[in-house]
């Protein structure tokens, strides 16, 4: 499914249940901080989606089993040179590591029985890995700048549910004679829900935002680092 796709449904499908919630579920002094709060409820809706979706992928793109012990395997296959056994490694973890480093090996596989030069074989491998890298890091990626954009919306959104509210607030009190204190009262609390959903939903995504990104750096990092060790070992044979 393609990215706009997802998040095109994924909105209606928060506008749908934020709806439901605000008409049937909500305690009425959440209810008091008017429509804006629907508004809050689809970004925080959304930036759930978002961190389940990611925590997913994230999850699959270590692999099958454990990436110490596949690396472990892998590596020493390598150095004994059974490069068929290594791809048959990475086939089976299957993951971001894996499908990079097998891009590598069936490289290597393939020119190695060409007459190339040692520098234009490890050339060649370089850019398989990094051909397949550019491949798989916009996967890991994905929906980042969701949730970055998500955090700044929510707080803008919970800013102009504020600003109503205390427009109503401030119109309570210049009627004339005595100021209507449930009208005050229901601007201020409008004011004050508002600000409080709108932070709410802007921490979240920021939270998240900065975990995932951490999470794709050190994994962009391992690949790189792995790639390059990789690349060694098939120098230092030849």
């Amino acid at each position: 499914m393609r990215p706009g796709t997802f998040i095109t449904i994924i909105l209606g499908l928060c506008f749908i249940f934020s709806y439901f919630i605000y008409e049937y579920m909500l305690p009425q002094f959440i209810k008091d901080g008017g429509v804006v709060v629907i508004l809050l409820m689809v970004l925080t809706m959304m930036d759930i989606t978002f961190i389940v979706e990611r925590s997913l992928t994230m999850r699959k793109a270590k692999g099958k089993r454990s990436q110490v012990q596949f690396l472990k395997d892998t590596m020493e296959s390598i150095r004994k040179n059974d490069i068929a056994k290594s791809i048959e490694l990475c086939n089976a973890q299957r993951g971001t590591m894996a499908n990079v480093l097998r891009a590598g090996l069936e490289r290597y596989q393939t020119i190695s029985d060409e007459n190339l030069t040692s520098d234009r074989q490890v050339a060649e491998v370089r850019r398989a890995f990094d051909e397949a890298n550019a491949l798989e890091m916009p996967l890991l990626e994905r929906n980042l700048i969701g949730l970055q954009t998500i955090a700044t919306i929510a707080t803008l959104v919970g800013l102009l549910g504020t600003t109503i509210g205390m427009i109503r607030a401030f119109e309570a009190m210049a009627q004339e004679g005595a100021p209507d204190a449930l009208q005050l009262a229901l601007g201020i609390s409008e004011a004050l829900i508002n600000t409080a959903g709108g932070l709410a939903a802007a921490i979240m995504g920021i939270v998240a935002y900065n975990f995932f990104i951490n999470k794709v750096d050190t994994f962009t990092y391992a690949v790189d680092e792995v790639s390059q060790e990789v690349v060694a070992i098939l120098t230092g044979r030849n």
